[in-house]
């Protein structure tokens, strides 16, 4: 099982920016945390992190040739990108969406994601663990 993990803009700033909501684990953290879970469940986990919507979607675009699945965090983009919802769509293979935050318990411009419904299903307010969970989705959907 091959996933690839995209991660929206900003984000390689984690635990510099905003640690107060996005916690203080850094992005290389997650990222050793995901291909360390990805090992025990025998799953090859690539990450990439875009701050660009164009990239996003390129990535998305190359994904339907080369992975299984795709973990992605699209930051604000979740919020109002219908370009990259429509990359998403696109793809024949499933989609978990994370966010570190809890979206529902947040500004209101960021309570709803239109990313998100183009997805198998989305995981906020674990912090990092929110990948994690989104893995371990990930590989009892494809097992089944």
């Amino acid at each position: 099982m091959r996933v690839l993990v995209v991660h929206g803009p900003n984000l390689n700033l984690l635990g510099e920016r905003q640690p107060e909501i996005y916690g203080k684990q850094t992005l290389a953290e997650i990222d050793a945390s995901l291909l360390q879970e990805g090992k025990k469940l025998g799953m090859d986990v690539h990450a990439v992190q875009h701050n660009g919507e164009g990239a996003i979607i390129d990535a998305l675009h190359a994904a339907r040739a080369e992975y299984d699945a795709v973990v992605i965090n699209p930051g604000a983009y979740a919020h109002y990108s219908l370009a990259i919802a429509d990359a998403i769509s696109s793809l024949k293979i499933p989609v978990v969406e994370v966010h570190l935050s809890n979206i529902a318990a947040r500004e209101p411009q960021r309570r709803v994601s239109v990313t998100a419904a183009a997805c198998k299903g989305s995981i906020s307010g674990f912090g990092g663990r929110s990948y994690l969970m989104a893995l371990r989705a990930v590989r009892e959907f494809l097992e089944k």
